[in-house]
């Protein structure tokens, strides 16, 4: 399956989790699932292996994959320690960068502008994803970009859905230019800043996506 389906067939699943399609609990049949989306089990079960991974689906003796509820508290402590971290590795990269790192950033960041001119916000994550793991690397400290890859992973699927709050890929893009000015300007405690409040106002927007999905919920609740 190529690469990009997959991404597709995955997210699906994670906003089928994420919205409540598929309650805490329930248990994610193969099957069913690969009937759905009109795929083969094997790309079904590669999907629910990485959601397993972070921590949105438990795999479990003769029962498969199971919809696990990390709850809001646990979702806001992961954004409140990511953003220490990556105000961190902003703080290394604006005194560590290279040139090659400064090349890597540029590049990564046109990218980001480039789908946000798309408004396709699953497009424009992918290449977020990407910026942010440039800054790891221009940290240059391999156990913070370990960890920062690692939490990065556990809170993919609410930043990229956070992408869909409105003007959301607007203000990260603007919040991206100013990052990138202060790492290449060498300003590490700008740069610590800006990244710290980068994810902050993350964690606020996922609060207002899942008040709009709360709502869309019971709505549809109500329709049936």
């Amino acid at each position: 399956m190529a690469g990009n389906t997959f991404h597709r067939l995955r997210d699906e699943i994670e906003n089928g989790i994420l919205k409540g399609e598929f309650e805490p609990g329930e248990r994610l049949d193969e099957v069913q699932l690969a009937t759905h989306f009109g795929v083969s089990r094997t790309p079904i079960r590669e999907a629910l292996m990485q959601l397993s991974a972070i921590g949105l689906v438990e795999i479990r003796p003769r029962r498969g994959a199971v919809v696990v509820d990390p709850g809001p508290e646990r979702v806001f402590e992961m954004f409140e320690v990511m953003a220490e971290l990556e105000g961190m590795a902003g703080a290394l990269a604006a005194r560590r960068h290279t040139n090659e790192d400064r090349e890597a950033l540029l590049a990564a960041h046109a990218k980001c502008e480039t789908a946000a001119i798309s408004e396709d916000p699953d497009s424009y994550y992918y290449e977020n994803e990407a910026f942010h793991l440039a800054i790891y690397a221009a940290s240059h400290s391999s156990f913070l970009e370990e960890q920062c890859v690692s939490l990065h992973r556990r809170l993919r699927p609410y930043r990229r859905l956070q992408l869909h709050v409105r003007n959301r890929m607007k203000t990260s893009l603007k919040e991206h230019g100013e990052i990138v000015e202060t790492i290449l300007a060498g300003d590490a405690k700008a740069a610590r800043t800006l990244l710290r409040n980068h994810i902050a106002v993350q964690g606020d927007r996922f609060s207002d996506l899942v008040s709009n999905l709360t709502k869309r919920a019971h709505l549809k609740s109500s329709t049936v």
